[in-house]
């Protein structure tokens, strides 16, 4: 007597918004990547001192001339809705017109005009590129990523604009922070 297999049931999996993720959290950190919880690895102290030194070099720059908010901490952007996709920037500059826009009281659903990336050992650049790919879709204007391991600053204007800065350049807010300048060996500092 032959034994019949039955298919086994199909798991449907069950997507959750950015409203959803905002208002209930998610144990850890995480990004929601079409509507499915990502988790992401705890940053090094190393990455935290990083992103709080580039945040602070900019935000002096903008506070004094009154040109918007600069943001931290991960903060949530939507870069796709329906499914919902919410990436957590390390570090961002947004202008008073721009936060003027947002609808949203949970994750930004307006881009920042920069967005900074920080790299993380752990981190694949395929990876970051799909990121910079999302940030680029909803309008952000230019994207650093710094990578302190190559002490490196990428700077994209678009997915095939990109210039590589060392520690000898010096890295330019352009057409969206004019006037701002830090050497990339002020910025990264010691090894």
């Amino acid at each position: 007597m032959a034994l019949s297999r039955e298919a086994a049931p199909l798991v449907e999996k069950t997507l959750i918004t950015g409203e959803a993720l905002y208002t209930e959290g998610a144990p850890g950190r995480v990004e929601l990547v079409q509507g499915e919880i990502v988790s992401l690895s705890p940053t090094g102290y190393r990455h935290g001192r990083l992103e709080y030194k580039v945040a602070r070099i900019i935000d002096d720059f903008v506070q004094e001339n009154q040109l918007g908010e600069v943001l931290v901490g991960e903060t949530g952007l939507y870069t796709q809705r329906d499914p919902d996709t919410v990436r957590g920037m390390d570090a961002a500059f947004i202008s008073y017109q721009r936060l003027a826009q947002v609808k949203s009281s949970g994750f930004l659903d307006i881009a920042p005009e920069l967005i900074i990336q920080i790299m993380s050992p752990h981190d694949r650049w395929g990876d970051v590129l799909t990121k910079v790919a999302e940030y680029f879709s909803v309008n952000a204007r230019m994207v650093w990523v710094v990578d302190p391991q190559s002490r490196q600053i990428y700077v994209y204007h678009s997915l095939t604009d990109v210039t590589v800065l060392t520690e000898a350049d010096e890295l330019n807010g352009g057409d969206v922070l004019q006037g701002f300048a830090v050497s990339v060996a002020e910025l990264l500092g010691h090894r």
